[in-house]
């Protein structure tokens, strides 16, 4: 058994550079690897793109990265409610590429699938399609996409073990199984790690042969976007 687990976040990153492309877990703030994002802020990388279904909010999750100006792309699914992204999109400061959530899903798992491309038959008569090849299937047009490349993939998970299996928890789990595979070097960080044969096998939805790097996070905040509450 290889022992993959790291001491922290800062161990967990080593090797990256600026204009890197890396893919982050998450939907909303369900589910984001807190520790690696608060670590690439501090060593402050520039150049980034980053692949993640949205940006966190203005001063939590990729937020914090935007605020430094560390982005230069970000690929997602919707701004969501973070208004310096949505700042830096419109004054073209970022770049963005907003693509449907179902086709950011599938080019994820594509990757990991070792899938190149695929036809979708979403974005189809939209900005989404421009420059990309059509073709007919079953009398309705579909579009090209291709599966994505990222250096690092940084998931968060429920639990893990040594040997890097993952448990993902609820809606925590969202895009982080399918990134987890995507990625030429997956970190993954844990909110209880425990030791390799620990794990039922039937309970893990990440085998440890896509993981590259665990360890345990801490002082996890699992912020909420809006949090709206009746007046008493």
């Amino acid at each position: 058994m290889i022992n993959k687990v790291v001491a922290n976040a800062e161990e967990g990153i080593a090797g990256v550079k600026d204009n890197m492309t890396f893919m982050l877990g998450g939907f909303g703030l369900s589910g984001i690897p807190e520790n690696a994002i608060s670590a690439l802020q501090k060593i402050g990388i520039k150049g980034l793109t980053c692949i993640s279904n949205n940006a966190g909010v203005d001063d939590f999750g990729l937020g914090l990265l935007l605020q430094g100006h560390q982005i230069k792309k970000m690929i997602s699914s919707y701004v969501g409610e973070n208004d310096e992204f949505e700042r830096q999109m419109l004054s073209g400061e970022l770049e963005v590429d907003l693509i449907p959530q179902g086709t950011l899903a599938e080019r994820c798992r594509a990757a990991g699938a070792g899938i190149p491309a695929f036809f979708t038959p979403a974005g189809y008569g939209t900005e989404v399609a421009e420059g990309k090849e059509v073709r007919i299937f079953n009398g309705k047009p579909h579009i090209l996409e291709h599966a994505f490349e990222a250096d690092y993939a940084f998931v968060k998970a429920w639990k893990g073990d040594e040997a890097g299996n993952l448990i993902f928890k609820g809606t925590a789990r969202n895009f982080n199984p399918l990134m987890a595979m995507a990625g030429k070097i997956t970190v993954a960080e844990v909110e209880e790690l425990v030791p390799a044969g620990e794990l039922h096998p039937n309970e893990i939805h990440t085998p440890g042969i896509f993981v590259q790097r665990i360890f345990k996070g801490t002082n996890y905040e699992k912020r909420i976007e809006q949090r709206t509450v009746r007046q008493r």
